[in-house]
């Protein structure tokens, strides 16, 4: 029985030199990423998959091996004791990098391998066999493999057989990252990405049930874009649109994690701020506002400057609903405007 080795089809990452290499590593770590699976529990859709592989193609071991930075993590194994190795040793870190099963009859006879200390000790693999898990945009994240502890072939019917068994998991991991995805477009503005009208609604009343039951402090805020109208008249509206983008990537990255923050109107935005008293909400507002303020927006001819007024308030004992609220700070939001905008007024 001889070792099948590998070589490298034309024109791949080794061919297109080191920058090339890792450039596509990089988008592919990302798009691993994306897929949201690695250190995620087991789960028995993929535990099925290396049972039945194990069993229809006659091996001790059979994995879902996924190829992180400087590991390879196991999703779902069987036969094997430990869920990573270090992706110095991994069989799998080879087959990614082709577009077919990856056959290996001896590992003691190929030169990669046969010092590999998976070989040379436990488990002492003798045969590998890996499809690729590959993404619809040509990414590999993985494979599905199926090990042996002694030398042995692998015909073409075996070879398809791991590559349907491939293809389910990538299936499955397919339709959970479109699933997630149409979640998050139904949750935010496809614009500015901030979170959408009804989104912020539902989360408010996750928030006025937490504080019926704790009693916490709820800070209610309303933010609108100073001559926003100006804005479009003047420039456009894909400036317009640059304006509320930026604005809405700034605000969300100063708010903290657990706020609450979503385009409620045109240029009409809603904050959410828990365990908040108002005190500390007109802080975090000015600093918001002086962010804004302090970060103009490119256009083509240079750079136009934006503000933003805010209206601040709190929810008041007795209320059920977060609109007396946003009335409240609709109210204060109106003042500040009327005051000369780019300014917090709190109600």
């Amino acid at each position: 029985m001889t070792a099948i080795i590998d070589t490298p089809p034309p024109g791949d990452a080794l061919s297109n030199g080191i920058c090339g290499l890792q450039s596509d590593e990089r988008l592919r770590l990302r798009t691993l990423d994306r897929y949201q699976v690695l250190d995620s529990q087991p789960e028995p859709q993929f535990d099925r998959i290396v049972t039945l592989a194990k069993r229809a193609l006659r091996v001790p071991i059979a994995l879902i091996s996924l190829v992180d930075e400087e590991r390879q993590w196991f999703k779902a194994r069987d036969g094997l004791s430990v869920d990573q190795t270090p992706r110095s040793l991994a069989f799998c870190d080879h087959a990614i990098r082709r577009r077919e099963v990856m056959v290996v009859e001896d590992a003691q006879l190929d030169p990669r391998f046969q010092d590999n200390p998976l070989v040379t000790g436990e488990p002492g693999i003798r045969f590998y066999a890996g499809a690729p898990l590959i993404t619809h945009d040509g990414q590999a994240l993985g494979t599905v493999c199926v090990i042996d502890l002694v030398p042995r072939s692998f015909d073409a019917a075996d070879q398809e057989t791991l590559t349907d068994l491939a293809a389910i998991v990538m299936d499955e991991l397919e339709l959970r990252l479109a699933n997630r995805e149409l979640a998050v477009l139904a949750q935010t503005d496809p614009l500015t990405g901030a979170l959408n009208r009804r989104t912020f609604f539902s989360l408010s009343e996750r928030e006025m049930g937490r504080r019926r039951r704790t009693g916490c402090d709820i800070a209610v805020l309303v933010l609108d874009i100073d001559h926003f109208k100006k804005v479009n008249d003047t420039y456009g509206h894909n400036v317009g649109d640059r304006v509320l983008a930026q604005f809405a990537g700034q605000i969300g990255q100063t708010i903290r994690v657990q706020d609450v923050f979503a385009r409620i109107g045109g240029e009409e935005f809603g904050l959410i701020l828990p365990d908040t008293s108002v005190a500390k909400a007109l802080k975090t507002a000015d600093r918001l506002r002086r962010v804004v303020e302090q970060t103009p927006v490119q256009v083509e001819n240079g750079t136009l400057q934006v503000t933003v007024s805010l209206g601040v308030t709190s929810i008041l004992s007795g209320e059920t609903s977060i609109e007396p609220a946003l009335r409240r700070a609709d109210q204060a939001l109106y003042r500040a405007k009327h005051c000369g905008r780019n300014r917090v007024i709190s109600a």
